[in-house]
């Protein structure tokens, strides 16, 4: 498995170097048939009395989807190490699901007459949850003249291509990369869809019902 390693803001020492070799064995033993191994070290000073910190992001590529992992500290061998042990359980939870559709074979079926999905642990989002996200309800504070206290706000923006998928595809990519929900078109719907993690094994979907958009409604 290939190895690389690129800094931001920060100089990679021949120790790190070390290291991250040492680490990448590991990572080649869970996952036998990684090609790559992309480590990224990225640097943040803060000039508003934060201690600076190391972010590492981990990037694992093969035959298969991609697998992440990040992690900040203010020692970068610290942040390797959470960012590795996140990667090892990441991995380590997409074996266990592989093992158990492997055991268990669920034959996952959409229902065209209902909606439903069977054969797979998905709960269909609640009305109030699909009210809430087509409205944009949110909770609205009144009472108040005082201004808020001001607090600077960081939001990370990330575009990425649209994927048609299937259900189960799209949550055996969330356990991959390790986030909580994953963005997606569903292939039999061709609706923009979530899938998003309850308890355990268990897995939720939200799709957005494409419509007219307001101008489309009013010229009509």
């Amino acid at each position: 498995m290939d190895t690389s390693i690129v800094g931001v803001g920060v100089g990679i020492t021949d120790r790190f170097r070390t290291v991250v070799e040492e680490k990448a064995l590991r990572v080649e033993h869970l996952a036998p048939r990684a090609q790559r191994l992309d480590v990224k070290v990225t640097h943040r000073a803060y000039h508003n009395g934060r201690v600076e910190d190391e972010t590492v992001e981990l990037t694992l590529t093969g035959k298969g989807p991609l697998v992440r992992a990040e992690a900040t500290d203010g020692d970068k061998f610290t942040a390797l190490d959470l960012a590795v042990d996140k990667l090892a359980e990441q991995l380590r939870r997409a074996k266990e699901k592989r093992l158990d559709a492997r055991n268990h074979p669920r034959g996952a079926t959409f229902k065209k007459e209902n909606g439903a999905l069977e054969g797979i642990d998905v709960q269909p989002a609640s009305l109030d949850v699909l009210e809430a996200v087509a409205t944009g309800t949110i909770p609205v504070q009144t009472g108040t003249t005082e201004e808020p206290e001001y607090t600077p706000v960081v939001i990370r923006t990330k575009n990425f291509e649209a994927e048609w998928m299937t259900v189960e595809e799209a949550v055996d990519r969330m356990e991959l990369v390790g986030h909580d929900f994953f963005l997606f078109i569903d292939a039999r719907s061709d609706q923009p869809s979530v899938v998003y993690r309850r308890k355990g094994w268990d897995y939720g979907v939200i799709s957005l019902a494409a419509t007219a958009p307001p101008e489309a409604k009013l010229a009509s």
